[in-house]
């Protein structure tokens, strides 16, 4: 990784239906983090669960229910510079009311290498 020298790892469970949507906005407000690679992300199957109170507006489940869904956990790694529209573009095409973000600061692993002699 030689781009950004501050980078986060972040990671969303979204549903499959949104996933290239949100794959494609996110990748429209950041630059690469990967020189030569646009749209670097990884994704796999997850189950979600919660139970909706009272007051919100559930995009999957009934108030008062415990939902448990199939959902996807999106994956990938963002400059700084352009984390906080990283996170505006998650919460505008985000079908939930309040998706699970998880926002981890990251090493990028080439800066723990020293060059051969």
């Amino acid at each position: 990784m030689t781009g950004p020298s501050e980078v986060y790892g972040i990671g969303v469970d979204v549903p499959a239906s949104h996933l290239e949507m949100l794959m494609d906005a996110i990748d429209g407000v950041m630059e690469p983090v990967y020189p030569g690679y646009r749209r670097s992300f990884r994704y796999f199957p997850v189950k979600g669960t919660w139970k909706t109170e009272e007051g919100s507006h559930p995009f999957i489940g009934k108030v008062g229910e415990i939902s448990v869904e199939d959902e996807v956990r999106l994956e990938f790694v963002v400059g700084k510079e352009d984390l906080e529209r990283v996170l505006e573009t998650i919460d505008r095409i985000h079908p939930y009311e309040e998706p699970a973000v998880d926002v981890v600061p990251q090493i990028g692993w080439r800066s723990l290498i020293r060059p051969s002699p």
